[in-house]
């Protein structure tokens, strides 16, 4: 599933909890769960492979000096 499309379902599914009184039914509790849970993964291989802007972070370049003899 795209994550994208993850998003606009767990979107959907807080709509209608929120006009359910704040309940959903099991079916859609399961669902929920099941879309938290590939979010979370997803998110997880962002960190794990530094895909993720981290604020105050500098990247370190590699500076190469030669030195010329004149």
């Amino acid at each position: 599933m795209h994550s994208s499309r993850l998003i606009k379902d767990l979107n959907e599914l807080r709509e209608v909890w929120r006009k359910n009184d704040f309940q959903f039914t099991s079916e859609q509790q399961a669902e929920f769960d099941r879309l938290k849970e590939l979010r979370r993964e997803r998110v997880k291989y962002f960190h794990d492979n530094d895909l993720v802007y981290k604020a105050g972070a500098v990247k370190k370049e590699k500076v190469v000096v030669t030195k010329e003899e004149t």
